[in-house]
């Protein structure tokens, strides 16, 4: 197996919908990516053989967000507010460990 593009691949669901059901956009996905990549940013941890933070459409888990996943190891987490997202980064990108309270099973 060849080593991934990027260590880290993260994907937050930014998903609106118009009909008012709970999704991630409007509990805060897209600020939470933007909060994120800003902080990927400043440590230096983007790029190739680093991490990339995108934004993604409804990843089908909606009643378990918001959430986010990290390719390749393909963990998922919800979060509640930016201090679950610093231990996100703290935690898995720069440690490499899963945040086993904020996993979505």
């Amino acid at each position: 197996m060849t080593d991934p593009y990027y260590r880290h691949h993260v994907f937050f669901c930014t998903n609106q919908r118009d009909d008012g059901a709970k999704c991630c956009g409007a509990a805060g996905g897209q600020q939470m990516r933007d909060y994120l990549k800003r902080k990927v940013k400043h440590a230096n941890l983007n790029g190739t053989g680093k991490c990339r933070i995108n934004s993604a459409g409804c990843l089908d888990r909606c009643d378990e967000g918001p959430l986010l996943v990290v390719y390749p190891e393909g963990v998922w987490y919800t979060y509640v507010d930016e201090a679950d997202i610093d231990e996100i980064f703290e935690v898995h990108l720069k440690q490499g460990r899963t945040v086993e309270r904020l996993q979505l099973k």
